[in-house]
């Protein structure tokens, strides 16, 4: 039904079965939501509320479901990345954005070329606040570093 690569599974050191789907699910949960917020192509969320009747037909329920989404997402990125790894992840888009422009391939004077990549970037920002425990607990073998009460 799917394609090898997407159900590709790995056995942890613990025994566990792991497979790669969810790699490709948090990556399409991620694009979605960054580009169905604002896209440079005016089909999105922004421009559906600003143009629609805030209470008529489905519109309040389209709100509640991209601020839950939103809030979501927000909670995964400050908890697993913390402010300083949300930093981090920033300004490495940042200069992954700055090195394509060196390279002349993207420009920043054309607008829809910094919207796709500005879109693109928080995609990846939600994407990277999703998986960080998962990069981390692979990178390291430590499932979590939460402080302890002792002193």
């Amino acid at each position: 039904m799917l394609p090898g690569f997407l159900t590709t599974t790995h056995t942890t050191k613990k025994g566990k079965k792991e497979k790669t789907l969810r790699w490709w699910v948090t990556a399409l949960m991620a694009l979605a939501l960054a580009i169905g917020t604002w896209n440079p192509l005016g089909h999105h969320f922004v421009h559906y509320v600003t143009n629609a009747d805030i209470l008529s037909g489905f519109t309040p329920f389209g709100i509640i479901l991209m601020l839950g989404a939103w809030f979501l997402a927000i909670k995964s990125i400050f908890q697993s990345l913390k402010i300083v790894g949300t930093f981090f992840v920033v300004i490495g888009i940042a200069a992954f954005i700055w090195g394509l422009n060196q390279y002349s391939l993207i420009d920043f004077n054309n607008l829809k070329q910094m919207g796709w990549a500005g879109t693109l970037a928080v995609a990846f920002l939600i994407w990277a606040g999703l998986n960080a425990s998962v990069l981390w607990k692979t990178l390291t073998g430590v499932y979590t570093t939460d402080g302890t009460d002792e002193h």
